[in-house]
């Protein structure tokens, strides 16, 4: 059955290999279906709920799409582009707003952990984010929406909307209702300093994660420098139980040869740790490198990659542009 995907990447820069194994190594395996129809967002507007230094954006912009083709992502087979470009985002992000509920949203764990204690502090927009993220996924008449354990929560909100919105209008299925694809294996990377926590770009070290743009030095230097036990390697799953760095390595392992994390324990089991990473290295490098190497070689082409963004949003504005229409009308406005 052919399926119409669309999701998003903040452009916050130096996207990291949990970027790529939880979802965009994801988003290439889906645009490969002959059936599907994808389209991937630059999610700029979302990028704004934090403050940002406006040249580093528009870096940052072109940095995600560079990412996206040097990961596989075609232009030629899925729709690239970025939100900003396209008005009828902001439009149904307002139109939906006033279709949802503040207690929807203040159920939103993910406001709380990024708002922090002073809640009173943080933006509008970031309280608002998911009723706009809801905009996104609504006005392509997504059926799925490939979602990490994070996102649950704003697809399960953009359901809501979408069925509050039909009712209210007495439109039955106008409004898409999408079903999330959720990826068993990987979707969680974690940090190479501590197995309990995401990998992040936002940590203050950088040898907590591999960078899409690292070369083959920094790869290895960070790998053997990856946190790991005393231990020698498991000899079944159960037997990672407590030990989140081996299963993390161990996983990312798995993700790059495209096996199940069984296959690899199997590889591996009773080895110890240096010899398992000399293995581990080796497979990031022949992933990464050409990846980082066409990213640097594609950002030094910036119109190119403009005018990628710029097509992409032609086409995303012709699918939007009629949705917000028909949205306005049902309304009354």
């Amino acid at each position: 059955m052919s399926k119409k995907i669309f999701s998003g990447v903040q452009p916050s820069g130096n996207l990291h290999l949990g970027n790529y194994l939880g979802a965009i190594k994801n988003f290439v395996e889906l645009q490969n279906v002959k059936e599907n129809q994808c389209i991937f967002c630059v999610v700029d507007l979302h990028a704004i709920t934090v403050k940002q230094e406006p040249k580093e954006l528009k870096k940052n912009i072109r940095e995600t799409a560079a990412t996206f083709i040097a990961c596989g992502i075609d232009p030629t087979k899925s729709i690239i582009f970025n939100q900003s470009m396209v008005s009828a985002h902001s439009e149904a992000a307002w139109i939906l707003s006033c279709v949802s509920r503040i207690g929807w949203l203040n159920r939103m764990t993910q406001f709380k952990e990024k708002a922090g204690k002073d809640k009173e502090k943080a933006s509008i927009g970031l309280y608002s984010y998911p009723v706009l993220m809801a905009a996104d996924i609504l006005l392509y008449d997504a059926t799925h929406v490939p979602v990490g354990d994070d996102q649950k929560q704003h697809l399960e909100l953009c359901r809501d909307i979408a069925q509050k919105f039909n009712n209210d209008f007495n439109v039955q299925n106008f409004l898409k209702v999408p079903e999330p694809l959720i990826q068993k294996q990987f979707s969680r990377i974690m940090s190479l300093k501590d197995g309990m926590k995401k990998m992040s770009k936002s940590d203050a070290s950088d040898l907590s994660r591999i960078n899409l743009t690292d070369s083959k030095e920094e790869i290895s230097n960070k790998v053997k420098k990856a946190k790991t036990d005393t231990l020698p390697l498991p000899e079944n799953v159960e037997a990672l139980v407590e030990r989140p760095e081996a299963e993390n390595l161990l996983g990312i392992y798995a993700s790059l040869k495209n096996q199940n994390l069984e296959n690899s324990i199997n590889e591996f089991k009773k080895q110890n740790f240096s010899e398992f990473k000399k293995k581990l290295s080796d497979a990031l490098t022949e992933k990464i490198e050409p990846i980082s190497k066409e990213i640097k070689r594609l950002l030094n082409d910036e119109k190119y990659l403009d005018s990628i963004l710029l097509a992409g949003s032609d086409k995303a504005d012709k699918i939007a542009s009629k949705k917000i229409k028909e949205m306005k009308e049902l309304v009354g406005f």
